[in-house]
C-alpha cells in the first residue's frame, strides 16, 4: 500500500488544476491510469466531479480535499504521488522501475504541486 499524505484544504485549487492537467496529458502516466482507457475515463470523470463540486460550492473545501486524497490513493501509484508532491521516487522504486516508467514520471514532474 502506498503512503499518501492528506491534501490540505488551502492547497485544493492547485491540486485540482495539477491533477486535471496531468489526467488529460497524453504523455503522462495518468492518461492510462493503470488499467486501460475505461479506468482512465472513470478517473477523469471522478476528478472533474470533485472539481465541479468544489468550484460550484456544492461541497465544502474540507470534504473535497478528503475526496481528492481518496482519489489519489485509488488512482495513483506511490511513485506518481511522490513526483506530484515535488519529491523524488522512493529509493526502492529507483532500482525496480523500467526506463519507460521513468520517462512517464519525468513528464508527470511538469504537473507537480509541491
Amino acid at each position: 500500500m502506498a503512503v499518501y499524505g492528506g491534501i490540505q484544504a488551502h492547497e485544493l485549487e492547485r491540486w485540482l488544476n495539477a491533477l486535471t492537467n496531468a489526467a488529460y496529458d497524453r504523455r503522462c502516466p495518468l492518461s492510462k491510469v493503470h488499467g486501460g482507457n475505461a479506468r482512465a475515463r472513470t478517473a477523469r470523470q471522478d476528478l472533474l466531479h470533485l472539481a465541479h463540486a468544489f468550484r460550484s460550492g456544492e461541497r465544502t473545501r474540507d470534504d473535497v480535499a478528503a475526496g481528492l486524497s481518496r482519489w489519489c490513493q485509488h488512482y495513483l501509484t506511490e511513485a506518481e504521488w511522490y513526483v506530484l508532491v515535488g519529491g523524488r521516487k522512493p529509493a526502492a522504486q529507483l532500482k525496480a522501475s523500467p526506463a519507460a516508467d521513468d520517462d512517464a514520471l519525468d513528464v508527470l514532474y511538469q504537473h507537480r504541486v509541491g
